[in-house]
């Protein structure tokens, strides 16, 4: 294996590396925000001092009185409940198909409120709310001349309509705590505009532009609030765990949904208003999601997730074997010819034309590709790590049991023992590929990688280890199959 070679291998290998670890050992350091202006602080007596006047035909309020008492009114629809208060915040919200409760998810027991902004302050007000049925809330603030309708459909969703006479300001505010599980699962607060962007609980940082939607995001949940129409914002995150979101246009009307949901990619894209979205597929998710549809449509005849992440491993790997082919082949030839460059380099160290010259005729005449190894390698990566970005972030894994020790393939290998042979398996694909000209350095890195990878590896999903796992193996019987056949 030439230098050239060597080093393009290497390369790759260290691409793999970083795509792997890269979300988890270098995120990207998070930038200060100016602090809090003191003038958008709001005292709750403050509040009570502001006073709109309006038309009283304009806008017909369901009641004309108000109570200071903030009361909470539950809405419920085929076994999806929330609470949400007279002062628009949300206390609970109750979904049957979650597989964690709303406090688990969202950190704090009132996470959500909507403040509307009354001569340049922003205040919570409270409204007169109407039970119309169990599904069905109405409220008005006389004050305000304004009116609020909330309504739960049987998907769990609630949409809600905000009217006024007058034109306000509104601003959303979520509010959370840190926290980051075994499985590397990190709260944070997720936002979408033209693509998905997060803040991480507890940072400070800040950003505008048109929101579709806004949520916490925390292991596998999503608690979020979606707009009718994008709408044009600026948000602030808090060290303290708050998260704002100031509309920057005063508006009569504001329209949307809430909801709390499993990140199944299925029913949020049935929620619609691009929540699907909020499932990171990265890059190549135009890949995941096929990917993750084969690993569903295996699950419908082998209900079990580890059995169906093994087959489609061994089904993909099957299908791209033609490239793996060509790179075990090309590898293959370049072993071969090893012992021939090395006499090159040493006989022509001291003429760097004559040895490149006489190397390239040894490649010729061997039918060798110096990059032949690692081109099809590379054309294989997105394939690879769009199936990572699903194992790692699609819910369907949450609970879902595989054999034995392996209760749920959404969290670590409780005894590591997956990490461990997944490390075994790349060491011995790595002796597969000896390099006996390679300097002392170089070959003792080759041999760490394993070790390295493992220990990255070792706190993530039990399904992303039996995938890698899987992959490595069957890959090595592929290439001992090709070194066969070529000799």
């Amino acid at each position: 294996m030439s230098d050239d070679q060597k080093r393009m291998f290497l390369a790759v290998v260290l691409s793999g590396l970083v795509l792997f670890g890269w979300q988890t050992y270098f995120a990207p350091k998070q930038k200060p925000i100016i602090e809090q202006n003191a003038s958008e602080q709001i005292s709750a007596k403050a509040a009570k001092t502001q006073e709109t006047t309006v038309k009283q035909e304009v806008v017909k309020p369901i009641t004309e009185s108000v109570s200071s008492e903030v009361k909470s009114f539950t809405l419920t629809n085929n076994g999806h409940s929330v609470k949400i208060n007279s002062d628009l915040s949300i206390q609970d919200f109750s979904n049957p198909g979650a597989s964690f409760d709303f406090f688990a998810t969202t950190g704090v027991e009132k996470p959500f409120k909507i403040e509307i902004g009354n001569e340049a302050r922003f205040s919570s007000f409270n409204f007169t709310f109407n039970q119309v049925s169990p599904s069905h809330i109405q409220g008005s603030n006389v004050k305000l001349a304004m009116n609020v309708d909330f309504k739960m459909d049987d998907l769990g969703k609630v949409t809600y309509k905000v009217t006024s006479a007058k034109a306000y300001q509104f601003r959303v505010v979520f509010t959370s705590t840190e926290r980051e599980e075994e499985n590397r699962q990190i709260r944070q607060f997720s936002y979408y505009t033209q693509s998905l962007n997060h803040m991480k609980v507890g940072d400070s940082d800040d950003d505008d532009g048109k929101m579709r939607w806004l949520a916490i995001d925390f292991n596998f949940h999503l608690f979020a609030i979606t707009f009718k129409e994008p709408v044009a914002a600026r948000l602030k995150a808090f060290e303290s765990g708050e998260f704002r979101s100031t509309l920057v246009n005063d508006v009569q009307n504001l329209e949307g949904s809430i909801v709390f949901s499993k990140k199944n990619y299925d029913l949020l894209a049935k929620l619609g208003d691009k929540l699907d979205l909020s499932i990171d597929f990265g890059f190549f998710g135009i890949i995941s999601v096929p990917i993750l549809r084969g690993l569903q449509f295996v699950h419908d005849y082998v209900p079990n997730y580890g059995i169906a992440i093994i087959i489609l491993t061994i089904l993909i790997r099957t299908i791209m074997f033609p490239l793996q082919y060509k790179s075990f082949k090309s590898m293959k030839k370049m072993q071969k010819i090893q012992p021939q460059l090395t006499k090159i380099k040493e006989k022509f160290k001291d003429d760097p034309q004559r040895m490149q010259k006489e190397t390239m005729e040894a490649f010729k005449k061997a039918g060798a590709n110096p990059l032949g190894g690692c081109l099809p390698l590379i054309a294989q990566m997105p394939i690879f790590f769009a199936f990572y970005q699903v194992l790692y972030n699609a819910e369907e894994f949450v609970g879902s049991p595989f054999f034995g020790w392996i209760a749920d393939l959404s969290i670590k290998d409780p005894y590591y023992v997956l990490p461990v042979l997944m490390a075994l398996a790349m060491a011995l694909q790595t002796r597969l590929n000896p390099s006996p000209s390679a300097d002392p350095t170089q070959k003792k890195i080759m041999m760490l990688m394993p070790i390295v990878f493992g220990f990255f590896m070792k706190d993530l999903p039990a399904g992303l280890n039996l995938y890698i796992f899987t992959s490595t193996i069957y890959g090595v019987g592929q290439q001992l199959l090709v070194y066969k056949l070529t000799d």
